[in-house]
């Protein structure tokens, strides 16, 4: 029995090194060939050239086959990622969407209330916008200010709101025939009366020659409130100079006293010039 074991065992070992032998042989062989191809490539015989031809297209062939599944599912891994992203862009917007809608309707609700309100005390709000155009953009440490292509002929008069779109920029200084001065509200001289939504608390935005401006005159009750809150700055209207609820700007959260404003007034091109008028409503 055991002799047999033996046999059994001598065999398959003989028959391993019987295919390490064919192996040998084979990579020999195909060494072999290779470097007389290469050889013979050398003399450029028509033959050899055919053959390479045959085995470039044969390779070019099966690497194409072979690598065809792969792309094939790539290109369907990146279409679905594609359509999970415009999927996941579509329930976004879909969502602020939403939003939007139900901010509207709170704001025509609210626009509504106001417009009852005024009829109770007998006052009419009238708006006007005339369209300008920026001619000359005057920038200095002591000066922000730009110049308009509109005047007395276009019936303009000193102290008309100024705004880019909805943005409050500042307001009319100096009118001539032809052009007037727009004061921005980044300038040093510039205060503008405003009420801090959403806690209703009056205030004053001055410029302060850069970019931002600061809030002044406040409560100190109203401390918490603004650090805990985000607030904007909308004209109060407050002495009749401007329309109220122009926005104005951003109060920062970690500087109560300081507030970003909505517009760039470095990149102003055309802005709207707003004239408005309080009327009793009989």
């Amino acid at each position: 029995m055991a002799t047999s074991r033996d046999d059994f065992v001598i065999a398959v070992r003989s028959a391993f090194l019987k295919k390490k032998d064919k192996q040998k042989f084979s990579l020999l062989t195909l060494l072999f060939l290779s470097i007389f191809v290469i050889i013979l490539s050398n003399y450029n015989f028509k033959v050899i050239q055919y053959i390479k031809i045959g085995i470039n297209e044969i390779t070019y062939r099966a690497s194409f086959l072979i690598s065809a599944p792969e792309n094939k599912i790539q290109s369907i891994n990146s279409q679905i990622k594609d359509h999970l992203e415009i999927y996941d862009n579509y329930k976004n917007i879909e969502s602020e969407l939403e939003k939007l809608k139900q901010k509207e309707l709170v704001n025509n609700f609210l626009k509504m209330e106001n417009e009852k309100l005024r009829k109770l005390i007998n006052e009419s709000i009238k708006s006007d916008e005339l369209l300008a155009k920026v001619l000359i953009d005057k920038d200095s440490p002591f000066l922000k200010s730009i110049i308009l292509n509109k005047g007395t002929k276009d019936k303009l008069k000193i102290g008309m709101a100024v705004a880019d779109e909805v943005y409050l920029v500042g307001k009319i200084i100096e009118v001539n025939y032809t052009n007037s001065r727009v004061l921005l509200l980044s300038d040093l001289n510039s205060k503008i009366p405003v009420v801090l939504e959403p806690i209703g608390m009056q205030a004053v935005v001055s410029g302060t020659g850069g970019d931002t401006g600061k809030i002044q005159y406040t409560k100190d009750e109203y401390g918490d409130q603004i650090k805990s809150k985000d607030l904007i700055a909308y004209t109060s209207g407050q002495g009749g100079l401007f329309k109220p609820g122009l926005p104005v700007g951003r109060v920062v959260t970690d500087n109560i006293n300081k507030i970003d404003f909505f517009s760039d007034f470095k990149q102003l091109e055309y802005v709207k010039i707003i004239s408005h008028s309080i009327e009793e409503v009989n």
